[in-house]
């Protein structure tokens, strides 16, 4: 069983130094799980579809076979659907035995399958290794950060502290994309995904060592001291079984409330580079380097996390994600004009309006869970939470579908925009739910 830290302070006071111990140890460890989005790092250095299938006699991936373009996207999907579903059993995990043995287990885990993708350098291998060792790690270890923080937190800080932890996830886009591209060049790509496993396997172990749950009856600043009191900082008296969870209207609507806002950013997201390149075409250095949008939104996708967050601390988290919904659902509707007019500024504003509620939104997910359902369940809760709210990606799909029949994306902002409108109502009228005893 976990180990619990032995630390019980009075309402009132400040939140305990061991609590932000875990916050920034979760942070390294979402870190270490975004390894998922440097895999186009690798694939850039095995596609090649006219020598698909030949042995690759030089260069950084000497040794390895060329892939065509739907082989290098199997080990991505398979491992970003793994990872989906593991994280429910994930959460199951956090919740029975704590977070260090899901952390420590998911960065073993990936770590694993890094170095047998390396040491394979075939295409069976990343399947295996990336695909399915990666996604099971990833799915295991990115349970415990979120939860194993908010437990030490009350209502007025859980925005922040998810914002915080999750942040590392989007920064992983930021900071392991070019590490890996660096490690390519220099040792190639075997030696890439072997240093990497390494440096997850050492991280996982001490982040994840670091992790911990508050020792019980302790009781976060802000929260309701007497058991059973009245919930006026949000705080729920009892706490949720997932199977109890599953029982009430708001589950469900909490699970469309974050696919409608999730759903406009994967869907820029998936776009984004061409929009540079069709609004920045009178400038040829936007044209050569479209990629550059891609990154200011990654960026802001990691700023989102954090400010929505914090304001949702102090707005509620209704209003926070009203706010986020409203304005995004705005640039939707501006963002043909935009394209069209070829306004460079007004792009790079509207595009990251739509990283930064998406990035916010996942930052909602875990605070949402805590405030409706207790912590005490928060890990598979959480995980349920999550998966529910996966339809978020089927926009990102239609969009690609619109494009075709339309010759335009425009009817899909419009579309995305309405689904936005619709969250902003459900903010409205989605409460907590209550217990019979309450």
């Amino acid at each position: 069983m976990e180990e619990l830290a032995d630390i019980q302070p009075t309402p009132g006071e400040k939140i305990p130094a061991r609590a932000w111990v875990v916050v920034f140890a979760g942070t390294a460890l979402s870190l270490c799980f975004g390894i998922l989005y440097a895999w186009s790092v690798w694939a850039n250095a095995l596609i090649n579809v006219a020598k698909a299938g030949r042995l690759i006699t030089e260069g950084p991936a000497a040794g390895w076979t060329y892939l065509t373009n739907a082989e290098a996207a199997t080990p991505f999907s398979l491992c970003v659907i793994i990872f989906t579903l593991v994280r429910i059993p994930g959460g199951r995990i956090h919740d029975r035995l704590g977070p260090k043995v899901g952390a420590i287990a998911g960065g073993l885990c990936l770590a694993l399958g890094c170095i047998i993708a390396g040491l394979s350098k075939s295409y069976g291998g990343l399947v295996f290794g990336f695909g399915i060792l990666g996604g099971i790690g990833m799915g295991i270890g990115y349970a415990a950060p979120a939860p194993a923080a908010l437990k030490w937190f009350g209502p007025d800080r859980r925005g922040l502290v998810a914002g915080l932890v999750l942040s590392g996830h989007g920064a992983a886009a930021l900071c392991i994309s070019p590490l890996a591209a660096y490690l390519i060049k220099a040792g190639g790509v075997t030696f890439s995904w072997i240093f990497l496993g390494i440096f997850v396997a050492v991280a996982g172990i001490i982040a994840g060592s670091l992790l911990a749950w508050p020792a019980p009856g302790y009781v976060p600043p802000g929260a309701p001291a007497k058991e059973g009191a009245p919930p006026a900082t949000g705080v729920p008296p009892v706490d949720w079984a997932p199977g109890k969870m599953l029982r009430t209207w708001q589950f469900y609507v909490l699970a469309f409330m974050f696919s409608g806002a999730l759903q406009s950013g994967l869907m820029i997201i998936a776009h984004a580079t061409p929009f540079l390149s069709k609004a920045g075409k009178g400038v040829p250095f936007l044209v050569a380097n479209a990629w550059i949008l891609s990154s200011f939104g990654g960026l802001v996708n990691v700023c989102g996390k954090i400010g929505t967050g914090k304001y949702a601390d102090i707005l509620g988290r209704n209003k926070a994600l009203a706010l986020n919904c409203l304005v995004a659902a705005v640039c939707l509707f501006f963002l043909p004009q935009i394209i069209t007019s070829q306004n460079i500024f007004l792009l790079f504003l509207a595009v990251g309006i739509a990283y930064w509620v998406y990035g916010g939104t996942l930052a909602l997910i875990p605070a949402y869970t805590a405030d409706f359902y207790g912590t005490k369940n928060l890990g598979m809760n959480y995980g349920l939470v999550l998966l529910g709210s996966g339809l978020s990606f089927f926009m990102a799909r239609l969009a690609g579908l619109i494009r075709e029949w339309t010759g335009s994306l425009t009817w899909a902002f419009f579309l995305s925009a309405i689904v936005l409108i619709i969250v902003v109502i459900l903010t409205r009228v989605t409460k907590r739910p209550l217990m019979a005893e309450e």
